[in-house]
């Protein structure tokens, strides 16, 4: 429980830091929201008159507190646009989210029985080929996936139909269907690595002294690989799919734009265009929020792993 708290405050710490960090930032970069939102004809009164009422001739340190408690209480603000930030983005996290979530469990149900498998069969010409394809995904950035997955699977095979995005609001089969394209995409490099990353861990534990210890005692390669080796060789491992996750979320920008997803990224671009800071202020806070989240949860699930872990 001790563990438990100190990491928790140490979260809530660095939340504090970063959130003062993304109000500055989006308050000292060029860019007027008041003459973006006018235009060029406005005059210098209308000007004046519009940035008082969005509160920006207010002192900066006021207005981060007043940005910063109305976060806290769920108050995202309101878009110099669109209006309530908080309702604009409720209909824009399910999507990323779930793409995002596809994606994760898309890595881990492919990456670890074939890291698994790599590793017992090293040196063998299957091995050798997986070797070379996971290095061939692990260079292909997701945007370029992404446009061949569209090319064959919704131009040629007609799997699904590019640009047509079905909301989750009106069939969830049809809003599963599109998001698993993307959703691959965003998880071939992840996957890449993943397996990489695992093969190499379960090399290095099986040449232990536990492990000859093991086999000493009678076990099988296959009781030894999971009842001993997998559960200290997938330490590095996790570790890697947390940021994995979290990056998912934070990277997909591009996919969106590629499919046509009308998510967070696509919500993120156009307000960055138009100098929207409440609605990217709000966006990058969520994404810093889940980044936080995820490695608690990886320092706990460490916890379960191996409880001689004291700190990561």
């Amino acid at each position: 429980m001790k563990y438990i708290l100190k990491k928790t405050l140490m979260m809530l710490i660095t939340l504090i830091v970063v959130s003062m960090l993304v109000f500055l930032a989006f308050n000292i970069i060029p860019g007027d929201p008041a003459a973006r939102r006018l235009g060029t004809e406005a005059t210098p009164q209308q000007l004046a008159a519009l940035r008082k009422e969005m509160g920006l001739t207010d002192p900066l340190f006021v207005r981060y507190i007043r940005w910063a408690t109305g976060f806290i209480h769920g108050d995202l603000g309101q878009s110099y646009s669109y209006g309530s930030v908080s309702k604009l983005l409720i209909d824009k996290i399910p999507i990323t989210i779930s793409m995002a979530l596809m994606a994760f469990l898309i890595m881990v149900v492919v990456s670890i029985p074939l890291g698994i498998f790599t590793a017992r069969h090293q040196g063998s010409v299957v091995d050798h080929v997986l070797l070379v394809v996971d290095q061939v995904v692990m260079a292909i950035p997701p945007f370029f996936s992404g446009i061949l997955l569209t090319l064959i699977f919704g131009l040629t095979f007609r799997l699904f139909v590019p640009g047509s995005f079905v909301s989750w609001k009106t069939d969830m089969r049809g809003f599963i269907s599109y998001l698993i394209f993307p959703a691959i995409a965003v998880a071939l490099p992840k996957i890449a690595m993943s397996v990489k990353l695992l093969r190499g861990s379960v090399i290095e534990e099986m040449r232990k002294d536990y492990t000859r210890t093991a086999y000493s005692r009678g076990n099988t390669v296959r009781g030894v690989l999971y009842l001993h080796v997998l559960k200290n060789a997938l330490i590095p491992v996790i570790t890697f799919m947390g940021m994995a996750l979290a990056d998912m979320v934070s990277g997909s920008i591009v996919i969106e734009q590629v499919f046509s997803i009308p998510g967070l990224g696509r919500m993120l671009l156009v307000s960055i265009n138009n100098r929207d800071y409440p609605v990217v202020q709000a966006i990058i806070m969520g994404v810093a929020i889940l980044v936080m989240i995820v490695n608690w949860m990886v320092d706990i699930i460490y916890r379960i792993i191996d409880p001689r872990i004291e700190s990561l």
